[in-house]
């Protein structure tokens, strides 16, 4: 356990203890955000991705331990396990080593040298490789007998095996593997007769670069093409400087046996160690770059879920349409379903004046204060309407970001929230709760279905859900869950709970009325002392029987705020309200073997802005109302945009049309960047400028240079 600790603390960047108390905790049952956020002293103020890093290389290595033993085991049961070579594998952390130590004893299919080996001719192997017989075929012609007709089968057959023991080589697979990761340029073509059909990979038809510099949405487009059957997609280094290097190794002189030995080492390149590294690197790349692309995505996702709300105000949702019409719905501040109709403002129908009439009656009838637009068919024109209506108190309008609402409308979890509608109004729905609360909203959606990073049905789908949900969780905790507003869904991702003991609480609270404390937590069937204490610092309840329910001061340090109150001769309430009261705190009289600055600190925060967001608030945006479809661009225009996506190569910007605009990574700012996210944020209100539009294709490229964002 000493040593996965120091290699753990050594990849992570932190020190042993710190990863020891890490392991502890997550052993103990607790949660990645539950620690990052109340056991500071025990971690050093590890963050999220510290931990979870601790996490995954724990895991990651002792796999590695038991595929160890299993090949210790394995080669012991042949009686081939040396003790030098047990050293070598017991002391091994690197997973391609591993199997390089174990090939030569691993169980394998009938293979050309074994077949060799099974006719007798590992010995004129053996004397081969030795390169002192000046004539290979007649030593061969004593081996002719059974299925060997000739010299030159037996020969043949001698150097299967050489080429075999070449490609099993530790040394040797070594070397290769490091020529590979030096040298190795992925190349790319197009499939003859397959030019019109792969049109979209254009850019790849006839591609070559070094795979070290290769990025990652590059490699994933041309594995794409070559999964679609559009492309041969090959990587490999320089091959005669590879034979040249592998043949200095262990040919030795000019003579017959040497060139016998010479053309085994060549077939041990081509047919044995180019196939087995390519795929390897092919494997490795795709891993790389699987892992940025899904770290990309988590990021977008993360910033897409942490966007400002707007509140628990009433809303209006309208989900445009033309020949349809706009499907209207009412809510009330807590997101409950009042009313929904349709309207025709549009063509065909065109019944603007009756549309207008009723939204302005609407409006007044369920005292609206916002109204949110989704953004997709329609969605312009509807927006202008509205604006051109004179309401008779304040409402603001917004356009909302609908992808994933049709997903979510047809889900099970919909027809569950809504079982006597359609999904037109439980669309409508989602967009108005959009406006609401953007993350309570958007939890309930297939984070794939949201629209935001690359190729994410291209990368390992294991790994992006649990990088997905890992993101999810850690917004939702960020932000805390209101214990008496949240759906089923939402609950499942605070600390500790799931979606069964989720539901469990949404039924106590049908059942009982809305919790009055976090204590009553305890009461919720199979609410265990553990559970609560990895979930109670995540819930808030407005108006709790405790002040510090609403806020993110876990229960356990109740008592602590109580003693300083009762210190100052205040109430809680007092101290939460008067800030000098607070700054009177003397700190260091607090701390305690448990407790130290950082919990303290934590506190005090707490205590400055209980219960508040950390998500800000929502701002005004109107694109330009000039601008509806591709063919009203011109290049050189400005244009006011949102950024909907970030990708490696540049962000995607919303300019109010069908199509997005790219601001490529080279036209995001006037200064050198590495990566968009240096720049831009999803969401983010930007300025940009059209530099280029391709009508056939359907794309526009934008630029933000010398528009001081």
């Amino acid at each position: 356990m000493d040593i996965l600790i120091s290699l753990i603390a050594r990849e992570v960047g932190v020190s042993p203890t710190q990863v020891n108390h890490t392991l502890e905790l997550l052993h103990g049952g607790s949660t990645v955000p539950f620690i990052s956020r109340y056991r500071k002293e025990a971690t050093g103020g590890l963050d999220e991705v510290q931990i979870e890093a601790i996490q995954s290389h724990y895991q990651r290595l002792t796999e590695l331990v038991k595929r160890r033993e299993f090949v210790l085991q394995t080669i012991e049961e042949q009686g081939k396990l040396t003790p030098e070579l047990k050293k070598r594998i017991s002391e091994t952390w690197d997973a391609a080593v591993l199997e390089d130590l174990y090939l030569p004893y691993k169980p394998k299919r009938k293979t050309r040298a074994e077949l060799a080996r099974q006719r007798g001719l590992e010995p004129l192997a053996t004397l081969l490789m030795a390169q002192r017989e000046p004539d290979p075929e007649r030593a061969a012609a004593r081996y002719i007998k059974g299925e060997v007709k000739d010299a030159e089968e037996a020969l043949k057959g001698a150097r299967d095996i050489i080429a075999e023991q070449v490609s099993e080589n530790e040394q040797t697979r070594q070397q290769v593997r490091n020529a590979f990761a030096r040298q190795a340029v992925l190349s790319a073509k197009v499939v003859k007769g397959k030019e019109a059909e792969a049109a979209n990979y254009r850019d790849y038809f006839d591609c070559s670069e070094p795979l070290k510099r290769c990025s990652s949405h590059r490699l994933l487009a041309m594995r794409r093409g070559e999964a679609e059957g559009l492309l041969r997609v090959s990587i490999a280094p320089d091959e005669t400087r590879c034979i040249e290097q592998l043949e200095r190794h262990y040919v030795r002189g000019r003579g017959e046996s040497s060139r016998q030995v010479q053309e085994a080492v060549e077939d041990a390149y081509k047919r044995l160690l180019r196939p087995s590294m390519e795929n390897e690197f092919a494997a490795l790349s795709k891993q790389q770059a699987d892992a940025e692309a899904i770290r990309l995505f988590a990021q977008n996702l993360r910033q897409l879920l942490l966007a400002p709300p707007l509140g628990q105000l009433r809303v209006m949702g309208i989900d445009p349409g033309f020949r349809t019409g706009c499907k209207v719905v009412c809510l009330d501040a807590q997101g409950n379903l009042l009313h929904n109709e349709n309207v025709y403002p549009h063509p065909p129908v065109s019944k603007g004046k009756e549309a207008a009439a009723r939204l302005m009656q609407l409006i007044e009838s369920y005292r609206i204060e916002a109204i949110a637009i989704g953004n997709g068919t329609a969605g312009r024109e509807t927006e202008e309407f509205i604006k051109r209506l004179t309401f008779h108190r304040d409402v603001r309008v917004f356009v909302v970001n609908e992808q994933g609402a049709s997903i979510y409308s047809a889900s099970p979890l919909a027809r569950k929230e809504f079982p006597d509608y359609d999904v037109t109004v439980r669309g409508a729905v989602s967009i108005a709760r959009r406006l609401m609360d953007p993350l309570a909203e958007l939890v309930k959606i297939d984070p794939k279905s949201i629209g935001v990073g690359q190729y994410q049905h291209d990368v390992d789908q294991a790994q992006l859900k649990q990088a997905l949900d890992s993101t999810v969780e850690s917004c939702v905790n960020l932000v805390g869950v209101n214990l008496n507003t949240a759906s089923s869904h939402l609950l499942a991702y605070v600390s500790g709970l799931g979606p069964a003991l989720a539901q469990n609480i949404v039924d106590y609270r049908a059942e009982h009325g809305p919790f009055a404390s976090r204590q009553e937590l305890l009461r919720v069937p199979r609410m265990g002392a553990k559970t609560f204490e990895q979930c109670a610092g995540f819930l808030r309840i407005a108006q709790g029987k405790h002040p510090l329910d609403n806020t993110a001061v876990h229960p356990e340090r109740y008592g602590l705020v109580e003693q300083m109150a009762r210190d100052l001769g205040c109430t809680i309430p007092q101290l939460i309200a008067d800030p000098t009261l607070r700054r009177r705190i003397d700190l260091s009289r607090y701390c305690s073997a448990t407790v130290g600055m950082p919990t303290l600190s934590d506190i005090m925060q707490e205590l400055e802005k209980p219960g508040r967001d950390p998500r800000g608030g929502v701002s005004d945006f109107a694109f330009d109302s000039q601008v509806r479809t591709l063919d009203d661009l011109r290049e050189g225009m400005e244009l006011p945009g949102i950024v909907n996506n970030i990708t490696d190569f540049g962000a995607f910007v919303d300019i109010g049309i069908k199509e997005s605009g790219l601001v490529h990574l080279s036209q995001l700012a006037d200064r050198y960047i590495k990566h968009p996210s240096e720049v831009v944020t999803i969401h983010q209100q930007v300025r940009v400028r059209v530099v280029g539009i391709d009508h056939e294709r359907k794309r526009i490229a934008l630029s933000m240079k010398g528009l001081g964002q």
